[in-house]
């Protein structure tokens, strides 16, 4: 019997290769059923895969979601060198005024406060231009370095003079008509104009903490004042 069986087996196994029968579910094995049930899923998971290959690559392009802002640190006093330390702080100041959010983004809500503010009112079209004009990251609203760059193209004359962009820098009142080391015609004068701005910096720093110390002794003689008049009426 034991050779019939494995006469039998052996029988079954070369119809088996010869492609004369189908094969036969022995244990261990998965029945075509379930074959059929496992192409799906796998078809499944290839799909979800080429969807997230093609939303990654769509992220590197630019396309679909945002991308991460850039986390540099921003320095105004490095950055546009062609300003004094006073001159940026006028336009922080400004800056600050119309952020009635207080997010650090003059939005165009805020930037159409600004200009009927200054008495230059502009359309809504008019102030979508506006921030388009300087919108580096595209975020439909002016950052503090936007801002800046308003005027550091107006001081390059790089506006046009029936802009919004031009009205506000006009009606800021503040001066920007100075000229950087991009205006020295040598090499050698450009060293030494930035020689000259790097002395000027360091001098308007000097003299804000002088100011600072000035402030903080006037304070103090008015407090010791104030407790020597105190003491008089005891």
């Amino acid at each position: 019997m034991a050779t019939d069986e494995l006469s039998s087996k052996l029988n079954r196994r070369l119809k088996i290769e010869e492609g004369g029968q189908d094969p036969v579910a022995v244990d261990g094995d998965h029945p075509n059923g379930s074959d059929e049930q496992e192409k799906p899923t796998t078809a499944n998971a290839d799909s979800e895969l080429g969807a997230k290959l093609q939303r990654r690559g769509e992220m590197n392009d630019g396309v679909g979601e945002h991308q991460q802002r850039s986390m540099k640190v921003f320095n105004p006093y490095t950055e546009f060198k062609e300003f004094s330390r006073k001159q940026i702080k006028d336009m922080e100041k400004m800056f600050k005024q119309y952020d009635s959010e207080k997010d650090n983004f003059i939005d165009l809500m805020e930037l159409k406060l600004m200009m009927e503010k200054l008495g230059a009112p502009q359309t809504h079209l008019g102030l979508k231009n506006m921030i388009k004009e300087v919108d580096e990251d595209l975020d439909g609203k002016l950052s503090f370095r936007e801002f800046l760059l308003i005027f550091r193209k107006a001081a390059a004359g790089e506006l046009a003079e029936d802009s919004g962009l031009h009205v506000l820098a006009r009606l800021s009142e503040i001066d920007v008509s100075t000229e950087g080391v991009k205006g020295a015609k040598t090499f050698f004068e450009a060293k030494v104009q930035a020689i000259n701005e790097s002395n000027r910096f360091e001098a308007e720093i000097r003299q804000e903490q002088e100011e600072k110390k000035k402030e903080a002794e006037d304070r103090k003689q008015r407090q010791a004042a104030f407790k020597n008049l105190q003491s008089a009426f005891k």
